[in-house]
């Protein structure tokens, strides 16, 4: 047994050699880049570049500068490895960088060994942007992808720390479009990030919830271009599904077609995008409807009918959720009724997605659903709060009841105990 034991430690020892030495032949040669190692030791504007390369993505994936830069990163002699003979040409100018980029991140069978889920034809859609059209005019001054990815510290899109994550984007876009001096030559305003900053998509990113529309949802990434009137709908449609094809059954469908009025954001406005309340529909000073409509007209009439519709519901659902919330500070059971409540709640949302349509009996029919159910709530929650009335008063009554017992026990017992008068009269006698 012994023996046996002594073969088979041998032979692990032998597989584990063996394996090991599989490993050591698998794993990638070390990448020589004697231009990274020789300007690491500069300084300043020659050694940064080198320093932020460390964990660039290029670099991690062992991407050298010659990729970029050219040159022969495996010779020693700056000379030789900067020499023109070997394809040295320096830093690329910026009118070169989107060609350059696509040297690689256009090669389907390149890019398809490091990410093959990755898209390819990032080339071609810049080249249909605005950015894209004015560098082939010859406007230098326009975004290429460095000025968004970044140079020697590019990161992955999903990491929080890159300047294309979608916590980020923002302020790259902004970079650019939030200078004064920069777009001035442009003509275009630079408040669309504070606009921005100060909208419900915003507030929802910086919340955490990465699907919130940034810059690139609505305007695009490398094809970037702002959205025309007549897209416009369609743009928001891409979130906003069920608002978009309710609006395409209203009536401000084809006269804004037809006038050129850009559907969604002639309401909700474009990039200080605010949250929906019901004060914006309707004759109030609140009200959207009236910067093209006046109470009297039949636009009017019809927001007037929406607005009393869905204020109605909603002061209903606040009575019904008042009585619930009593019923069950005070112990009750209404947990049916919060379902119900739940059901009628829905019913408001509905029929506030159901106004893009313009339709007053639509959405008076939803709501009158909704009105239904909440005050059947609100009779749950009255019989609730009465049943705790009716038990408290059940209550008192078994109290005093309970007491009257008790005293009735009380005195039985003490006049049980209390000696005859007979039995005084024999110890007095005795006495």
């Amino acid at each position: 047994m012994r023996q046996f034991l002594s073969i088979l430690a041998v032979l692990l020892a032998a597989a584990s050699v063996a394996g090991a030495q599989s490993q050591s032949s698998a794993a990638p040669a070390a990448v020589v880049d004697n231009c990274r190692t020789c300007h690491a030791q500069l300084d300043d504007r020659l050694g940064e570049p080198a320093k932020q390369f460390v964990d660039d993505i290029h670099s991690t994936r062992g991407i050298t500068c010659a990729s970029c830069h050219g040159g022969d990163p495996r010779e020693e002699d700056m000379e030789k490895s900067m020499s023109r003979a070997k394809g040295f040409r320096g830093v690329p100018k910026r009118s070169e960088i989107p060609q350059l980029c696509a040297k690689c991140h256009s090669d389907g069978a390149f890019m398809r060994a490091y990410n093959p889920s990755l898209r390819t034809d990032q080339l071609s859609q810049y080249q249909t942007s605005v950015h894209g059209k004015r560098l082939a005019a010859g406007d230098t001054r326009v975004a290429v992808c460095s000025d968004c990815h970044g140079i020697h510290k590019i990161r992955p899109a999903s990491s929080p720390i890159s300047s294309v994550y979608p916590q980020q984007i923002p302020n790259t876009c902004g970079r650019c479009h939030a200078d004064a001096g920069h777009m001035k030559a442009y003509k275009i305003p630079t408040d669309q990030l504070l606009n921005y900053q100060a909208s419900v998509h915003y507030e929802k990113l910086q919340g955490g919830d990465l699907a919130a529309p940034t810059c690139v949802t609505c305007h695009g990434n490398h094809g970037a271009t702002p959205p025309g009137v007549s897209s416009v709908e369609r743009v928001c449609g891409t979130c906003h599904v069920f608002q978009e094809q309710l609006f395409d059954q209203s009536p401000h469908k084809a006269v804004w077609a037809a006038k050129k009025i850009p559907s969604c954001l002639t309401c909700h406005g474009n990039h200080a995008i605010k949250h929906t309340s019901d004060a914006m529909i309707g004759t109030g000073k609140d009200s959207f409807c009236m910067t093209c409509h006046v109470a009297g007209d039949p636009g009017g009439k019809t927001a007037g009918q929406i607005s009393a519709a869905l204020t109605g519901l909603d002061q209903s659902l606040a009575e019904a959720g008042a009585v619930l919330d009593s019923a069950e500070q005070k112990g009750m059971e209404v947990g049916e009724a919060r379902v119900t409540f739940s059901t009628a709640h829905e019913k408001l949302i509905k029929a506030r997605v159901d106004l893009h349509t313009m339709n007053s009996a639509r959405v008076e029919e939803t709501t009158k659903a909704g009105e239904k159910l909440a005050q059947q709530v609100n009779q749950d929650g009255v019989q609730a709060l009465a049943e705790y009335t009716f038990r408290r008063k059940g209550l008192a009554l078994s109290l005093v009841a309970i007491a009257f017992v008790v005293i009735c026990l009380w005195l039985l017992i003490r006049n049980l105990e209390r000696p005859s008068a007979g039995e005084e009269a024999g110890h007095s006698g005795a006495s």
